[in-house]
């Protein structure tokens, strides 16, 4: 009958391999969840201007001081705005990154695996 296949732990290997894969497929789509819930807050001009990202990098919000808000400075502002934006962006790759890390380890995987996100 079947005793030439080894008692079929191939494919028992295999259910587990297949089991391990949708777990991990799970995980990863509770981390993409969860990183659209954490923030992350960047600042410039010594948090004259702080920007607000999820952790997936999506701009939530913007803290302008009334102060900056002089004509002659227009350009400054602008820039001030735009590194605020960068270091969010910034701060919320290294989160994912932290995120993504965790998870693989609590997998048993090893923590600088490349995810496909």
């Amino acid at each position: 009958m079947l005793k030439g296949l080894g008692g079929l732990g191939g494919l028992g290997d295999m259910a587990k391999m297949m089991k391990a894969a949708q777990e991990m497929q799970a995980k990863m789509a509770a981390l993409t969840e969860e990183m659209d819930r954490i923030t992350v807050t960047g600042e410039s001009g010594a948090g004259l201007v702080k920007a607000t990202c999820s952790a997936k990098g999506d701009l939530k919000s913007l803290d302008i001081d009334p102060s900056i808000f002089q004509p002659s400075e227009k350009e400054v502002v602008e820039d001030l705005i735009l590194a605020a934006i960068k270091d969010a962006q910034k701060r919320a790759q290294e989160r994912t990154r932290t995120e993504q890390q965790k998870m693989m380890q609590d997998m048993g995987l090893p923590a600088d695996m490349k995810l496909p996100f």
